[in-house]
């Protein structure tokens, strides 16, 4: 799927962020044939009340789901970036790595 234009990428701070503000939308593009690019920043690894779950464990929960949800959804790409949950900057680090995936996948809405 590299370097093939797409319909939509959705950009989402943590995980499940997208499921939960835009689900229902990136259901029907995929219904029209549409295709869609998620790009999910952090890993999630902060996300829990539970103080026995150990960060790495979480992050590697968090993505599984993450990865369940874009099949479920018909998600053409599922980007994770990796970055770490609560310590999401706005760096020129980042904007390049946003910057690229725009110039990869050419989304016609993001």
């Amino acid at each position: 799927m590299e370097n093939k234009a797409v319909y939509a990428m959705v950009v989402a701070p943590h995980p499940h962020d997208a499921e939960y503000a835009i689900a229902g939308k990136v259901a029907q593009w995929k219904r029209e044939g549409k295709e869609t690019v998620f790009v999910v920043c952090t890993s999630g690894e902060k996300g829990t009340s539970d103080s026995s779950k150990h960060p790495g464990e979480l992050a590697k929960i968090r993505e599984e789901e993450q990865m369940a949800s874009a099949r479920l959804l018909g998600v053409s790409k599922l980007v994770l970036l990796r970055r770490p949950d609560l310590g999401l900057e706005e760096t020129p680090e980042f904007r390049h790595e946003i910057l690229r995936l725009i110039l990869t996948y050419r989304p016609e809405s993001w």
